[in-house]
């Protein structure tokens, strides 16, 4: 064991707790790939208009089936579900790397890019793009602009909290979580100006991103947001063993030669691209970044070379389950995934709040 293992316990345990250590890493993403594939099948099948098992195989191809209702299950599945899976697959995973990636950046279990305005602020981005992008463009103004637009928001937040949270390699956890909320309230306030000036489809639309929701989902967004999930899977590997030794301190991570500097900002880009992919194909949906790796690594541990793969296919399944909910619960009407998410995650933001109120210092 090296010294600074021996100083830093958590990263002797990073494979998890003793009952998983032993299972090969392999096996533990295989067993959330598999449940992720469940998940969607089964997602697929659930709604207004249920598609049962035998059904689903026959719109498929799999099977044999009446002509008429292949017909009708195959436009449902393929026009309707299948879109709207894959988004909440694909904003999930984004959300959820996103926040892994942010606490191990800020060294803490409490940052959110939904809870310090990240997430506010590509939503601010993305309704000035839906306001003034009509007003000024003459409504020109493409699908293409508002994943740019809520990168664009994203990144400016996340780079001003990581500049006024960290002094002399330290990051102040208060300091975070307070400014963060102000940030986000100053979003929330731009956004309240721009819905004050919009019309009523760019009111619709705004309303749509303050909320969060994946009713919204076509193949063409879909197709638009998958470039930066393909950048963040890619990404990944890079970062991994750089977060491990940042939790060390930035001077011990720079003479274990990890480049540091380029890493913080290669991190704050990535995440703020992942952001604002889903803030822009969904709107700002909470608690999934804090409550996805926070999980993870009470069942594999902190170790980010595993974390953040496991984030993905776990954050994927966690907002397909929430979504799944939202549009079945008070069907035929449907709730926005951002209240679903924030039933589920506000409580257990609380309960994790209170159990590190000593290092909060609240």
């Amino acid at each position: 064991m090296t010294e600074a293992a021996a100083r830093h316990p958590a990263l002797v345990a990073r494979r998890g707790p003793p009952g998983l250590r032993a299972l090969p890493r392999w096996m533990v993403i295989a067993g959330l790939a598999l449940l992720l594939l469940a998940a969607a099948v089964a997602s697929a099948g659930i709604g207004a208009a249920g598609i049962p098992p035998g059904r689903l195989l026959a719109a498929l191809g799999l099977a044999d089936g009446s002509a008429a209702d292949v017909a009708r299950d195959r436009l449902i599945l393929v026009s309707i579900r299948l879109p709207r899976v894959v988004m909440a697959i694909a904003v999930g995973a984004l959300l959820a790397t996103a926040g892994a990636i942010m606490q191990g950046l800020f060294r803490n279990p409490l940052a959110d890019p939904g809870l310090v305005g990240v997430s506010a602020g590509a939503g601010l981005a993305a309704a000035t793009t839906i306001v003034l992008g009509d007003k000024l463009f003459g409504g020109i103004v493409g699908l293409e602009a508002l994943p740019a637009a809520a990168f664009v928001g994203a990144l400016g937040v996340t780079a001003l909290l990581y500049r006024i949270a960290t002094r002399e390699g330290r990051t102040s956890i208060a300091t975070l979580l307070l400014r963060g909320l102000a940030v986000a309230a100053l979003a929330g306030a731009g956004t309240g100006l721009l819905v004050f000036l919009a019309d009523d489809r760019q009111l619709r639309d705004i309303t749509f991103w303050t909320l969060g929701s994946m009713a919204g989902a076509t193949w063409p967004k879909v197709w638009a947001m998958l470039p930066f999930l393909a950048a963040v899977l890619v990404s990944l590997p890079m970062i991994g063993r750089g977060l491990d030794l940042l939790v060390l301190g930035e001077a011990e991570a720079f003479h274990m030669g990890v480049p540091v500097e380029n890493l913080k900002r290669f991190a704050i880009v990535l995440m703020a691209a992942a952001v604002g992919a889903a803030v822009a194909a969904s709107g700002v949906i909470g608690f999934v970044g804090i409550v996805v790796p926070h999980l993870l690594r009470l069942v594999i541990g902190p170790g980010h070379r595993m974390l953040l793969p496991a984030a993905v296919l776990f954050g994927g399944l966690v907002l397909l389950i929430a979504d799944t909910i939202a549009r079945t619960v008070a069907a035929p009407a449907e709730l926005p995934v951002g209240i679903v998410t924030a039933l589920i995650g506000a409580p257990f933001f609380l309960a994790l709040l209170l159990r590190q109120r000593a290092v909060v210092g609240l």
